[in-house]
């Protein structure tokens, strides 16, 4: 009876209106789905013809244990593929630490007036900024004023810099989405600010958290400007000193110090190269490189699905 009430309200001018928004509907979906769908064959086309064509590269075991050299057959990505996890260590290793206190100092903490809406404001903007700003940025500072030099440690802070914003608005989105029933609760049975924190609100929020810092580290394992600011090698013959040592102290940190090459930039390299057998090497590296960056999505889409499968509010 109250369907029977609810059709006769509707004019026909109003089912008129209501068709036609149904028809602006489906065409705004059909065409999201269109473009989703050019975009996953277009970026699927490039990944298989970049594959194929580095796969006489690929299938040798000496592209990836070889150094770079000036003969193309004889080229490898050793030191780019070590140069890029170690920089990319030491990028982890400063930006998480900083980036989670950082937003959950802004989130629970910090009091909402005119400064914490401004910092706000430049975090958000600070996620925008072109790379090579912070590889000047990086060039002045670590390089020249603080003497880090070229290294691994300069590198690593560099583009602990550039994922810095997005750890920080990652955090903050992740401890909002929990709900305040739950700092309520562990309120009302005494619990400190810190203790909600560290007991309650932060491991909920922990798979957001890391959902975000392995998507920004998998975005600066890719970075090649900034990197070419600061001065990265493009020729490399050498591995860094080992961080283990068979002596006490039995950890040296002579590593940070090293000269170094990463992925992108030995692709760079390679692809300005006239010779043609040079291509086929970038597009191997670059195979390598667009691997580690899906396997890295991968494990954060991974840890999302595992650390919320047993939270239910």
């Amino acid at each position: 009876m109250l369907a029977a009430k609810f059709s006769d309200l509707i004019t026909p001018q109003l089912g008129h209106q209501l068709h036609q928004r149904k028809l602006l509907n489906l065409g705004f979906m059909v065409m999201g789905l269109v473009a989703i769908m050019v975009a996953l064959f277009t970026l699927a086309a490039l990944i298989i013809h970049m594959a194929m064509s580095g796969w006489p590269r690929l299938s040798t075991w000496e592209f990836f244990t070889a150094f770079a050299s000036r003969r193309p057959e004889r080229a490898g990505i050793l030191a780019a593929w070590v140069g890029s996890l170690l920089v990319i260590s030491v990028t982890a290793i400063v930006a998480v630490p900083i980036g989670v206190a950082a937003g959950i100092y802004l989130e629970e903490y910090a009091r909402k007036n005119w400064l914490s809406e401004l910092i706000e404001i430049n975090v958000t903007n600070l996620a925008g900024v072109p790379s090579i700003i912070y590889g000047l940025l990086a060039l002045g500072v670590f390089v020249y004023e603080f003497k880090f030099g070229r290294s691994v440690l300069t590198a690593g802070c560099t583009l602990a810099l550039l994922i810095l914003p997005i750890v920080i608005v990652t955090t903050r989105e992740s401890l909002r989405s929990i709900p305040q029933m739950v700092r309520e609760a562990a309120y009302a049975v005494g619990a400190t600010q810190w203790q909600v924190i560290w007991h309650h609100v932060l491991p909920y929020s922990i798979g957001g958290i890391l959902t975000g810092t392995i998507i920004g580290l998998s975005r600066a394992i890719g970075e090649t400007s900034s990197l070419i600011t600061i001065g990265a090698l493009t020729f490399i013959a050498f591995l860094p000193e080992s961080p283990f040592q068979g002596k006490p102290p039995f950890v040296s940190w002579e590593w940070l110090n090293s000269p170094f090459t990463v992925m992108p930039i030995q692709m760079f390299n390679w692809v300005s190269r006239p010779n043609p057998e040079f291509q086929v090497n970038a597009a191997a590296a670059g195979t390598v490189l667009m691997t580690m960056t899906l396997l890295m999505n991968g494990l954060a889409i991974y840890l999302r699905y595992r650390l919320r499968q047993g939270i239910k509010w």
